[in-house]
């Protein structure tokens, strides 16, 4: 079988989504050697993400593993042995799922939790470990358009580049998506995440942990989990509520005394952690409708991944998750195509669309699900006691597998 005829590849964003493709895109052999084939533009400075974390499920550690990340993904993250859902005002247990040996031995593959700072790195040393990919900070696009069988990106500093394809990873508030969509900004949810990361040593022993915990409370949950081997936890509470100024500045400093306030009527199981906590870090949440077709996800020689493409809301911990996926099948789907650029990004669109619509979909409604209140509140509860695991085992989300064929996946996820 002969060789797929070398290509480049001009990828817009250095976060998770635009590294994860890198690696993906750079690994398959699809584009040219030699720093040329796959070539970066981040517009920071330097690379660099935010102290929060990401649960990353089977889907998702199946593919780092793939990459050859195995041996790092193990030494950063933590790999908790169960998952409880508790109920924030009584701090009662509703319902568990084991993790751990368990669901590897279901999946193939384990449940993680990582510091997305720790996630991000591993994607750039796989990256650099790799060749073959050249990263370039400090650079933003003006603009991209089609030039004949390439794609003409012109950046702000003055330089015009030119590319078989493009991809934007340049997140939630993408230019790329603006120009290649169309739709206007992402919508304002309504919803703050408040965020910490702490050493557990920092915490008194009774707080510490290695479980994955939910909170759930009427028009507010929370959730914690280890990271770093288990040496520091994460903490997210997210509330009803809005923030003044622009909300595309991802990140601001955040009272916690006001978050308390917001919590008075929580149980002291989540109370006592909040209480332990004193630097929080406050987002504005952000999405858009679910995907409405392949068209949303590549058009021509251009392609969104990650929140460019599908942001959504937290409620399912999968954000990073589908940009991981997106990653993977945008490398299959070009490869699967050869030097049919247009027919890969395609496919890549066609087979992916369904599958982030429905993952956004989710989340919406586990948005719902978890802030519910009055008799509704206590019918989910009861559900969740008399289901337990069935409720929070996901074999069509964690038992996914990408496809080189779109036409086989219609429907199916």
């Amino acid at each position: 079988m002969s060789r797929p005829t070398p290509q480049t590849m001009l990828l817009v964003g250095g976060g998770i989504g635009g590294l994860a493709a890198a690696l993906a895109c750079g690994r398959s052999g699809r584009f040219a050697s030699g720093g040329q084939g796959v070539h970066l533009l981040e517009q920071a400075a330097a690379f660099g993400e935010v102290g929060a974390g990401v649960q990353l499920g089977p889907n998702v550690t199946r593919l780092l593993h793939g990459w050859g990340l195995q041996q790092g993904l193990a030494q950063h993250a933590a790999f908790p042995e169960r998952l409880e859902v508790r109920g924030a005002i009584s701090s009662r247990l509703l319902a568990s799922l084991p993790l751990g040996a368990s669901l590897q031995a279901r999946y193939g593959a384990p449940y993680a939790t990582i510091a997305r700072r720790d996630l991000h790195a591993l994607l750039r040393q796989g990256v650099e470990a790799l060749g073959g990919v050249r990263m370039e900070l400090g650079t933003r696009v003006a603009s991209a358009a089609p030039a004949g069988e390439q794609m003409l990106v012109h950046t702000l500093d003055g330089r015009d580049l030119q590319a078989d394809c493009v991809v934007g990873a340049d997140g939630v508030w993408s230019p790329l998506r603006r120009q290649m969509v169309g739709d206007g900004a992402p919508r304002v949810t309504g919803h703050l995440a408040y965020r910490a990361m702490v050493p557990q040593s920092a915490l008194p022993q009774a707080l510490r942990s290695q479980v994955v915990t939910a909170w759930l409370g009427p028009q507010f949950h929370a959730v914690q989990y280890p990271v770093r081997g288990g040496d520091w936890l994460n903490l997210v509470v997210i509330v009803r509520g809005s923030v003044a100024g622009d909300p595309s500045a991802w990140d601001h400093s955040a009272n916690a005394g006001e978050l308390r306030a917001r919590l008075a009527n929580a149980g002291s199981g989540l109370l006592d952690v909040v209480h332990a906590v004193d630097d929080w870090r406050l987002w504005a949440l952000c999405d858009r409708a679910p995907v409405r077709g392949p068209q949303e996800m590549a058009v021509g020689r251009m392609a969104l991944v990650g929140d460019a493409a599908h942001p959504m809301r937290p409620y399912l911990a999968q954000g990073a998750g589908m940009a991981l996926e997106d990653a993977h099948q945008l490398s299959q789907s070009l490869l699967a195509h050869g030097a049919n650029t247009v027919a890969g990004l395609a496919d890549y669109a066609a087979a992916r669309w369904q599958r982030c619509a429905r993952v956004q979909k989710r989340a919406m409604r586990n948005g719902d699900v978890f802030h519910l209140q009055g008799p509704l509140r206590v019918a989910r509860d009861a559900s969740l006691g008399l289901l337990g695991s069935r409720l929070l085992d996901m074999p069509w989300l964690y038992g996914y597998r990408a496809s080189t064929d779109a036409s086989v996946k219609q429907g199916i996820e």
